[in-house]
């Protein structure tokens, strides 16, 4: 079945697929639709458990690794100022190559034991920002002459030894973390948390992660702010204005050997054409020296041939593995900070799980799945801690909205980008070239990037009633003090004595992480001023993030465990007792005896059956 068109004849999705539709699951069956072109819309040429052809798998698969590259690199680029590491090229290469290698594996784990949903893996901002309170704590301050390029000696012992020890603590903090989140993921506890929690606590939480990091993103802007804006002009340009005007490309199948398809390129990797676009701009300017050549002088910065050594010094193939910065360290205030990270991160992933379900053709899912899926993400956070990312795992909403736009929701596109991420994190010179993208260029990418965060986080305010003066004042305060409470702890670090060593560091930690005070003001007051259930938004989030696909056959074929394992558990009676794993045989469908549904091969829509499978059904 051909691609639906829009009116104006264009195509309606990102590449023109040939391919089967299926339904998404808010199509109601029966429903008229004012034009056939609405219609289509809402299909999906690939549903979860179809596997597209191998070149399609490939071609989607790049472009879901292009749709998370910003959010990827950034955060190496960001730790790399609390480790240290503004003028270590090399290791900033290692370290994106490691978090490329570790959200590989952890989306393969995902998409085969966890959730089971076409659904990416990588870096989160949620652990970015106790992890940067933690770094900016007066012991791991960083030694003056880490901050002067010409004092630094990346191969000395004494530099090594003081970004890898700031490394080694971050690690350990990261690893205890996430061993609370598979804790949470694996016992179903992730369904007491969202008894507590709502859109009054989700708000501030997510904004803060964004606004905490306004910092970094004007320190790196600011050194040429001209290319900054450039960079920031394009990203809007592609991702707003033209995201609707194809791109004519040849292609070619069996069916329609050499022709010519629109591609919505602008609309798939918006970030990734500005970003290289404003890097072309800044090597042209510097082959014609017209940024300076004095480090001091501002523009300098802007340079593309500061760390051109880097890629003759980066490795062709280097492996990373756990332990490769030495033994983690642990500190109680770093598992504090990061434990509110976690928190976050799991909210956020279990509404990631329902939008992907509904964008890929899929039920809603089950609560063994949603545990599951959590509890993989601990062990992927765990692995990228063992691994010295600095950072965790967590599924990404940019790669959820990628489903909508291709409408190809096909897992196997998934494991391709899985793939493709491991080999991006052991070819070692492909994390060299990131780092050499001019600081301003950072600066204009995270301008955007953080601005959407915060805003992402606003968003949730829609489930609550905001006419409400309840609502705005647990709002407005939990944000004002979020902002308010860390900036006059970073101005006074000695401010918190409390005798206690181990205590003071947890608390500056804490109070240094505005997404943690923001959060916690928003959960205490939601939950203690009154207000109904309605007022609060709770049941407008429920509804949206409800679990209503019960125990049916087509939710068996997407949810449950893969190589024939649910089969083999389900002859076990205590298997219902286990909170990740599928609870025995699945409930027929509505209408159907338990013999009928033996009939419906898989990928068949239902509701739609075959002559042929109707009759066997009526014989049965």
């Amino acid at each position: 079945m051909a691609p639906g068109k829009d009116s104006n004849g264009l195509d309606n999705y990102a590449f023109a697929l040939e391919g089967r539709f299926c339904d998404l699951p808010d199509t109601k069956s029966g429903e008229e639709t004012d034009t056939p072109t609405e219609g289509d819309s809402n299909k999906m040429i690939y549903c979860v458990t179809d596997v597209p052809p191998w070149y399609l798998c490939i071609i989607l698969g790049i472009q879901h690794c292009l749709t998370a590259f910003g959010g990827i690199i950034a955060i190496p680029l960001i730790l790399s100022q609390g480790l240290c590491l503004q003028y270590d090229g090399l290791t900033q290469s290692h370290l994106i190559s490691t978090i490329f290698f570790v959200s590989g594996v952890c989306t393969l784990l995902q998409v085969t034991f966890g959730v089971r949903l076409p659904i990416l893996q990588g870096g989160t901002f949620t652990l970015l920002a106790p992890s940067m309170a933690m770094l900016s704590m007066p012991e791991w301050t960083c030694p003056a002459w880490t901050q002067n390029a010409s004092l630094v000696n990346t191969s000395s012992t004494e530099f090594i030894e003081v970004w890898q020890t700031r490394m080694r603590a971050l690690q350990g903090s990261i690893m205890v973390g996430s061993l609370f989140q598979v804790l949470v993921g694996f016992s179903g506890l992730i369904g007491l948390f969202m008894r507590f929690i709502g859109p009054l606590t989700i708000a501030p939480t997510i904004s803060l992660i964004g606004l905490s990091l306004f910092d970094s993103a004007g320190t790196s802007a600011g050194n040429h702010w001209g290319i900054s804006s450039i960079t920031t002009a394009l990203i809007i340009l592609f991702s707003q204005y033209l995201r609707h005007i194809p791109v004519p490309f040849p292609m070619f199948s069996k069916e329609k050997k050499m022709h010519i398809s629109r591609v919505y390129i602008f609309q798939i990797v918006p970030v990734l054409l500005g970003i290289t676009i404003s890097w072309l701009i800044c090597y042209i300017l510097t082959i014609y020296n017209v940024f300076p050549t004095d480090l001091d002088q501002y523009g300098y910065l802007a340079r593309t041939d500061l760390k051109g050594d880097i890629l003759d010094q980066a490795p062709w193939f280097r492996f990373p593995y756990p332990g490769q910065w030495g033994m983690p360290t642990v500190s109680l205030a770093g598992v504090v900070g990061i434990l509110a990270g976690v928190i976050s991160s799991m909210i956020e992933s279990v509404g990631d799980y329902h939008a992907c379900a509904r964008l890929s053709g899929a039920p809603p899912p089950p609560k063994h799945a949603i545990n599951r899926g959590i509890g993989i993400e601990g062990l992927g956070s765990l692995l990228a801690g063992a691994c010295g990312t600095g950072n965790g795992t967590t599924s990404y909403s940019e790669n959820v909205g990628a489903l909508g736009i291709t409408k190809v929701g096909s897992r196997m596109v998934i494991v391709a980008s899985g793939v493709l991420m491991i080999a991006l994190g052991v070819f070692g010179k492909m994390g060299a070239i990131f780092t050499t993208i001019p600081s301003p260029v950072v600066g204009g990418m995270f301008m955007i990037m953080f601005g959407v965060i915060s805003a992402a986080g606003v968003s949730n305010l829609q489930y609550a009633n905001m006419n409400s003066s309840r609502n705005i004042f647990i709002f407005g305060f939990s944000m004002f003090s979020g902002l308010v409470i860390p900036n006059w702890i970073f101005k006074n670090p000695r401010a918190i004595a409390t005798g206690f060593v181990e205590l003071d560091h947890m608390l500056q930690t804490l109070l240094t992480t505005s997404m943690f005070v923001g959060g916690f003001f928003g959960f205490i007051l939601d939950n203690t001023i009154p207000g109904s259930k309605h007022e609060r938004g709770i049941l407008a989030w429920n509804k949206a993030h409800e679990d209503d696909s019960s125990n049916t056959l087509e939710s068996g074929e997407v949810y449950n465990l893969p190589f024939g394992i649910s089969s083999y558990l389900s002859s076990s009676s205590w298997i219902r007792y286990v909170p990740f794993c599928p609870p025995g045989d699945p409930r027929p469908l509505d209408g159907c005896t338990a013999a009928d549904t033996n009939a419906l091969e898989p990928n068949q829509q239902l509701g739609h059956p075959e002559p042929s499978q109707i009759m066997t059904g009526v014989a049965l």
